[in-house]
C-alpha cells in the first residue's frame, strides 16, 4: 500500500516550522524574520518531503511488482503469453 504522501509531507513541514521559529527565536531575530524564515523553510521542507515520499512510492511498488512476478515464476502455474492464448501444445504456428 503506498504511503499517503500529503499528511507525511504536512506533519514534517509543521515540525520544521516549529523548530526553524524556536532557533530563530534562540538566535534574537525579530519576529517577522523569525515567521517569515520559518514559512519559507517549511515550504521547502514540505516541498522536499513530497518528493522522497512520492520516491519511495515508487521504490516500494515496484519491488512489490517484481516480488508478484518472482512468486508467479515460482508457482507450480506460471502464467506466459502462451498459456493466455492457448499455443501450447500446437504447432500451429510453427
Amino acid at each position: 500500500m503506498p504511503l499517503h504522501v500529503r499528511s507525511i509531507a504536512v506533519s514534517i513541514s509543521v515540525i520544521s516550522f516549529f523548530g526553524l521559529s524556536i532557533v530563530g527565536w534562540i538566535s534574537n531575530l525579530s519576529p517577522f524574520v523569525c515567521c517569515k524564515r520559518a514559512v519559507i523553510g517549511s515550504l521547502l521542507v514540505y516541498i522536499a518531503s513530497s518528493i522522497v515520499v512520492k520516491v519511495i512510492n515508487a521504490i516500494l511498488i515496484d519491488a512489490f511488482i517484481l516480488n508478484q512476478m518472482s512468486k508467479q515464476e515460482d508457482s507450480k502455474f506460471p502464467t506466459t503469453h502462451k498459456m493466455r492464448t492457448g499455443d501450447i501444445g500446437s504447432d500451429r504456428h510453427n
